[in-house]
C-alpha cells in the first residue's frame, strides 16, 4: 500500500483578468486619477497624458528603453510587495493602481539624485545647461539637501572635443546612454559607448576613434539631460533664461524641419529641432542647425544705389522710385527664388504678371547639395514647391536657371528684376553676366558678388523676421513666427512688391502677409484651404526659456524681443 502515490492536487487556477473597461483600451489609476490609454503605453507617458510627471533621465520617447538611470521607479499594484518597477520599461495592465507620490517612491528618488550628484561638479554657474538641466529641476523638487560625502570628488575629463559641433564633459555625465543609443539607432553611426567599471565608467569614443562622423551629432546636445555633452557653437554664447524661443523652420533645405529659434535682442544664437512627427520628429541636421549664421552675417540693412565707389546708402522711398524709373523702360526680366516664402512668392509672381506684364520668370536659387539617408535633401531651397504651385496658380511660367544664362549671354534683355540674390551657380561667374546689362536691381536679404554688382540692392527681411509659410517637399505647408522686427530699413520681398507695384501704378496691394496670403491664396489649389491662422505654430514655454515679453533681465515687458539694434551688416561709417 506504501507504494501507491496519492494523486497530486490541482494546480490553482489563475484568477481570470477583468474584463477591460474600455474595449480595446487599457484602464488604470495612477495617483487616484483613471487614466484610459493604448494597449502597450509606457507608464510615464501614460501618467503624462493625466498631468502627473514622472522623473527620468534616460528614457526617451524616441530610442530604446535602457532603465538604467532607476529615477523612474514607481509602486504598481501588479509587482510584487515591496517592489518598485522602472517606469520606462514597464507597461500598464487592466486595473493596475500606480503610485509616484508614496514614501517609498520618494526614498527612491532621493537616493537617486543623491548618488548622482556624489561626484557631480558643482559648477552650474559656469554651465551652459544651467537653466535647462533635469539635475538642478530635480535636485529642488526630489532631493534639495545637502552632500554627505566626506572624501574628494572622483575626477574625469572635463573638456573633451568630440568634433567641430560637441564637446563632452565626462564629470557631469550621469551615464543616461540616450547619446550612445541615438547614434547607434538614429544617425545610424555606432560611435560611442560605455567604458570601464564601477566609479571609472564614462561615455567615450572607441580607441582608435579621433571624432564623431556624422551629420546628426547636434542632436546628442539637445536629448543630454545634463549638462555633459555642449554645443560648441552656442557655449559660452547667453544664458538660457536671456533667450527668447520662436517656433519656426529651418530654411537650409527642402524638408523643412520645424525648429525653435532662440533668439536675445535681433540676433540668433542657436536652432533647436521642435517636434514634428510628419518632417523631422525629434531631430535635425547639423547643417540646418548652423544654418542661423547667415541671418547674423553680414547683410543689406539699408538700401543702395548705384555701383563701384558710386554706390550710396539710399532710403526706401528713394530705391523704390529709382528702381521704378528703370523698369519703366521696358524689356525687363524677373527671377525669383525658391528660398522665399509662399507671401513673398505671391506677391513678387502677381507683381510680376499684373504689373510688368511678365507672363514668365525665372527660378534661380540656391545650387544642389548633399543629401543623406534620413533628414537633409539635395534640393537646397525650402520652398521650390510653393513656387511651382503658386506659379501654376497664378499662370505664370517659371524657366530654368539654364535658360537665364542663356539668355543672358544673347543680351534677350536689358534690365533684370531678382527676388533674392542666390544662384545655382558661382556667384562670380553669374555676376559677369549681369554685368554685361544695363540695370539690375536685387531683393537680397544678403550680400554676394550679386548683389555688389547689381545697380540697385533692396534690403530684404530674413524669415524670422515676418510671419510667413513655406511648402516643404512633401508637400505639407507650414506656418512660421515673426522673431524679432525687421532691422534697420529692411523689409519682406511682399513688401517691396507692393511698393514698387503703387510706384508703377499697378494694383498690388498688402499691409502684412497674412493679408497677401489671404488677398491671392484662391488662385493656388494647394493654398486654398490652409487656414493662415489656424496652423500658426503655438510658442511652447519650457523651463529656462520664456516666449513671452518678461523681465527676467531687467528689461521691462515689450523691450525684450526688439532690444538694441543690432550692428550686423552696417558699415563702420554707419554704425558709428
Amino acid at each position: 500500500m506504501s507504494d501507491i502515490k496519492k494523486p497530486e492536487p490541482a494546480p490553482l487556477a489563475r484568477p481570470a483578468p477583468p474584463p477591460p473597461k474600455h474595449p480595446g483600451m487599457v484602464t488604470f489609476r495612477v495617483d487616484g486619477q483613471e487614466v484610459v490609454v493604448a494597449p502597450g503605453t509606457n507608464m510615464i507617458d501614460a501618467a503624462k497624458s493625466v498631468g502627473v510627471h514622472i522623473p527620468y533621465y534616460c528614457y526617451h520617447p524616441r530610442l530604446s528603453i535602457a532603465a538604467n538611470c532607476r529615477m523612474c521607479m514607481v509602486e504598481s499594484s501588479g509587482a510584487p510587495a515591496g517592489k518598485l518597477v522602472p517606469a520606462c520599461q514597464t507597461g500598464i495592465a487592466e486595473g493596475v493602481e500606480i503610485s509616484t507620490t508614496s514614501q517609498t517612491v520618494c526614498d527612491q528618488q532621493r537616493k537617486v539624485m543623491e548618488f548622482l550628484l556624489l561626484n557631480h561638479p558643482v559648477d552650474c554657474a559656469i554651465c551652459d545647461q544651467s537653466g535647462e538641466c533635469k539635475l538642478q529641476d530635480y535636485y529642488m523638487r526630489f532631493d534639495h539637501r545637502r552632500s554627505r560625502l566626506l572624501g574628494d570628488k572622483i575626477m574625469r575629463t572635463k573638456r573633451k572635443v568630440l568634433n567641430d559641433l560637441v564637446v563632452i564633459d565626462q564629470e557631469r555625465c550621469v551615464l543616461c546612454t540616450r547619446c550612445v543609443r541615438f547614434m547607434d539607432e538614429v544617425a545610424k553611426t555606432p560611435q560611442l559607448g560605455v567604458f570601464g567599471r564601477g566609479s571609472s565608467e564614462r561615455v567615450d569614443l572607441p580607441p582608435g576613434t579621433e571624432k564623431l562622423e556624422s551629420n546628426y551629432t547636434g542632436n546628442i546636445v539637445d536629448i543630454c539631460p545634463v549638462g555633459a555633452l555642449l554645443n560648441r557653437d552656442f557655449r559660452f554664447q547667453a544664458r538660457a533664461w536671456f533667450l527668447t524661443t520662436t517656433p519656426s523652420i529651418c530654411v537650409g533645405c527642402s524638408r523643412g524641419c520645424s525648429i525653435q529659434a532662440d533668439t536675445m535682442g535681433q540676433d540668433v544664437y542657436r536652432y533647436r529641432p521642435r517636434e514634428n512627427e510628419a518632417i523631422n520628429k525629434s531631430w535635425l541636421c547639423d547643417q540646418g542647425r548652423l544654418s542661423y549664421r547667415a541671418i547674423n552675417g553680414p547683410r543689406p540693412a539699408q538700401s543702395a544705389i548705384g555701383t563701384g565707389s558710386s554706390r550710396r546708402a539710399s532710403l526706401t522711398s528713394e530705391a523704390v522710385a529709382h528702381t521704378a524709373a528703370h523698369l519703366r523702360k521696358g524689356s525687363v526680366a524677373v527671377a525669383v527664388s525658391p528660398a522665399l516664402s509662399n507671401e513673398d512668392i505671391l506677391a513678387a509672381l502677381t507683381f510680376a504678371r499684373d504689373t510688368l506684364g511678365s507672363a514668365s520668370v525665372y527660378v534661380t536659387g540656391s545650387a544642389p547639395g548633399e543629401a543623406d539617408f534620413f533628414l537633409m535633401t539635395a534640393d537646397k531651397n525650402p520652398n521650390r514647391r510653393g513656387l511651382t504651385a503658386i506659379a501654376a496658380g497664378l499662370g505664370v511660367a517659371l524657366l530654368p536657371f539654364e535658360k537665364l544664362r542663356v539668355d543672358l549671354d544673347g543680351n534677350s534683355f536689358q534690365q533684370l528684376l531678382l527676388f533674392g540674390h542666390q544662384v545655382p551657380e558661382g556667384d562670380a561667374a553669374f555676376a559677369k553676366r549681369l554685368a554685361k546689362l544695363d540695370f539690375v536691381a536685387v531683393v537680397a536679404a544678403g550680400i554676394s558678388e550679386v548683389t555688389i554688382t547689381a545697380n540697385t540692392v533692396l534690403a530684404a527681411t530674413s524669415h524670422l523676421e515676418d510671419e510667413g509659410s513655406f511648402i516643404q517637399e512633401s508637400g505639407i505647408i507650414q506656418r512660421t513666427r515673426c522673431a524679432f522686427p525687421p532691422r534697420a530699413e529692411c523689409m519682406p520681398i511682399w513688401k517691396w512688391s507692393v511698393a514698387l507695384s503703387k510706384e508703377l501704378g499697378g494694383a498690388l496691394t498688402g499691409t502684412s502677409s497674412r493679408e497677401v496670403f489671404l488677398a491671392y491664396k484662391n488662385a493656388v489649389i494647394e493654398l486654398r484651404d490652409f487656414d493662415w491662422d489656424a496652423a500658426a505654430p503655438r510658442n511652447q514655454l519650457r523651463p529656462g526659456i520664456g516666449t513671452l515679453p518678461a523681465g527676467a533681465d531687467g528689461r521691462p515687458p515689450g523691450w525684450r524681443e526688439q532690444g538694441i539694434p543690432s550692428m550686423h551688416g552696417l558699415s563702420l561709417e554707419q554704425a558709428t
